[in-house]
């Protein structure tokens, strides 16, 4: 080929008679849609061999830009075409598909019990989990109480006692003290009636010497 422009041309009319092809293949795919799709591929493939040699070819020369847009457009309508068909031939086949809907509604509706039974028995744990620990607190609460109690009873136990060991030691000391001061007033009572006596007997004997 000398330019461009008759690659362009050729690959259009290549695109265009594929694409016919493949529009009078959709258009008697009701029956046979699977058979219509190879037969389309089969007959496609030689033209679009010769369009690719044609790109290799006109790649080369100066007219290559032009080529290569050719080359889009025609595989974009080759594409399209091919799409086309598809999209018949897969409409029909994927229409049963909608079963699957159901399928996922029901196992929806089975999940949801066991999600539900779940939650509950996460909250359910947590309920008891949190009465456990008010349960440990309150424990521990009245323990910390009763040893305080404990505690000051016995302060209080001890502060009783020492004072009743000074009280006793007072009073015993203050018997100690009475004790003594009566031994004292006794001993000078008894040195008194001693002195008195001595003075008695003293007069008594001055007398009688002046008797005599």
């Amino acid at each position: 080929m000398s330019n461009g422009n008759g690659v362009t041309a050729a690959l259009s009319s290549a695109a265009g008679s594929v694409s016919d092809k493949a529009h009078e293949i959709g258009d008697a795919i009701a029956h046979k849609a699977e058979a219509a799709m190879k037969a389309a591929k089969k007959k496609a493939a030689p033209v679009i061999k010769k369009a690719k040699a044609q790109v290799k070819k006109a790649e080369k020369s100066d007219a290559g830009k032009a080529v290569k847009k050719a080359v889009k457009g025609a595989k974009k309508k080759v594409s399209a075409a091919v799409k086309a068909v598809e999209a018949k031939v897969g409409g029909k086949k994927a229409a049963p598909k909608k079963k699957a809907a159901p399928k996922k509604k029901a196992a929806a509706k089975k999940a949801a019990p066991k999600k539900k039974a779940a939650a509950k028995k996460t909250t359910a744990k947590r309920k008891v989990a949190g009465k456990k620990v008010a349960v440990k607190k309150k424990v521990a609460a009245k323990k910390t109480t009763a040893k305080r109690k404990v505690a000051g009873k016995k302060v209080a136990v001890k502060k009783k006692a020492a004072a009743k060991k000074t009280t006793a030691k007072r009073k015993v000391a203050a018997k100690k003290v009475a004790v003594k001061k009566k031994a004292v007033a006794r001993k000078t009572t008894a040195k008194r009636k001693v002195a008195a006596k001595k003075a008695a007997r003293k007069k008594t004997a001055r007398k009688v010497a002046r008797k005599r």
